[in-house]
Formats: structure tokens, C-alpha cells, sequence
């Protein structure tokens, strides 16, 4: 009897022990990652959902891209995340993405957004070049010519960039659009990311457009 009540006491002692090291899940690494979707700016329907963040906050953009920021040269880059959550494949016209920012009257004007290229250009050559090549919405920027130090930037920003067009079922993409907004941050009151074209591939079936609120209206 003795070994047999010897024997419970250690089992018991190791049960206590076992439970003792199981600790509850916490939300202490929330602040590590990434914001959730639907707690971003969006717009939903037809079970396909398109969010937006813009980065705004000068500290955040440059632990972001680092040398290669473009907040720091008056460009807003928009983080974009499009949610399909039907079973067929979606297809969305990246070039028909507009930045609409309100001007006189009350009226909306679309912007659209820079390439890779044109983004890294702006970043290696912030103090302008003797040989510009454009112009550019809405303040009119000189874009000078691409070179070996505006394609290093370009390396580093073509990875975090919007590339796929093509949503898969079920899935989703994001990336970033680039905007030229000339330094004036304030005109996200009032401004909204525009997504019209976007098709269903299987049906051919168009969706309704999609507008982001980014700001106060």
C-alpha cells in the first residue's frame, strides 16, 4: 500500500507540474503584425472587397522603404489588398485605378498612379535634373531620365509594388500604387481609391465599381 500511495504522489506531483507550465495565449505580438483587412478603409460587394492604407505617417513610411521613400518626395504610396471570396478567378484593370482628390467646386479629379520606374527616378533625383523629360499631375513634376541609382531604387520598391491583376478564388493580392500628390497630404479628405474595372473571368460578368474612402469627407 505503501508503494502504491508513493507512486499516485508522483504522478499527481507531475499532472500538477505539467499544468503549471500551460499558459493562456496572448495578444502581446498583435502589435508585430499586420493591420486585418476589414479594419481598413474598404468597400464590398458581390463577395469581392477592395481595402486601402495609406501611408501617411512619415516615421511609419520610412522604416517602411527606408533611403527609398517616397513620402519623403511628395509621393503617397496606398497599400491595397483585394479580397475574392467567390470561386471563380477575378480580373482587375490595374491601370484604370485612379486616386480621385477633390479640387474647386467640390468636384473630383482622378490622379493616376506612377510606375516602379518613374517612383524611383523621382526618389533619386529629389533636387530635380538639368535634362527633364515630362511633366507630371498635379503639381508638375520633371521626371529625368532613369539611371544606374534610380534603378537600384526601383529594385527595392518593385517588390512591395501591385503587379497581379488576376485575384484567384477564394484568395487574395495586395501590393502598393504609388500617387503624386505633391506633397499636399491633405488632399485625402475627401479623396477615395476608384477600382472600376473588374470582371468576373468564368461569367465575363463586370462588377460594380469600387470606391475607397480614404479621408474626411
Amino acid at each position: 500500500m505503501m508503494r502504491i500511495a508513493s507512486l499516485l504522489a508522483v504522478l499527481l506531483l507531475c499532472f500538477a507540474s505539467a499544468f503549471a507550465q500551460i499558459k493562456p495565449q496572448t495578444g502581446s505580438s498583435g502589435s508585430s503584425a499586420s493591420q486585418p483587412a476589414d479594419a481598413l478603409p474598404h468597400d464590398s460587394h458581390a463577395a469581392m472587397s477592395v481595402s486601402a492604407d495609406p501611408y501617411t505617417d512619415a516615421a511609419r513610411a520610412k522604416e517602411k522603404f527606408g533611403k527609398s521613400n517616397p513620402l519623403a518626395v511628395g509621393i503617397l504610396p496606398i497599400e491595397v489588398v483585394m479580397r475574392n471570396d467567390t470561386s471563380e478567378p477575378i480580373r482587375v484593370n490595374l491601370g484604370a485605378i485612379q486616386l480621385e482628390v477633390p479640387v474647386r467646386g467640390g468636384r473630383l479629379q482622378g490622379v493616376d498612379w506612377l510606375s516602379v520606374e518613374d517612383v524611383a527616378i523621382a526618389i533619386a533625383h529629389a533636387n530635380g535634373s538639368p535634362a527633364p523629360q515630362a511633366q507630371r499631375f498635379p503639381l508638375g513634376r520633371p521626371v529625368p531620365k532613369a539611371d544606374s541609382k534610380s534603378q537600384k531604387v526601383a529594385e527595392s520598391l518593385q517588390p512591395l509594388a501591385l503587379s497581379s491583376d488576376l485575384v484567384p478564388p477564394n484568395g487574395s493580392v495586395h501590393g502598393l500604387l504609388f500617387f503624386d500628390v505633391g506633397h499636399d497630404f491633405s488632399v485625402l479628405d475627401g479623396a477615395s481609391l476608384y477600382v472600376p474595372d473588374v470582371v468576373s473571368m468564368e461569367s465575363k460578368k463586370p462588377l460594380i465599381f469600387f470606391e475607397v474612402p480614404l479621408g474626411k469627407r
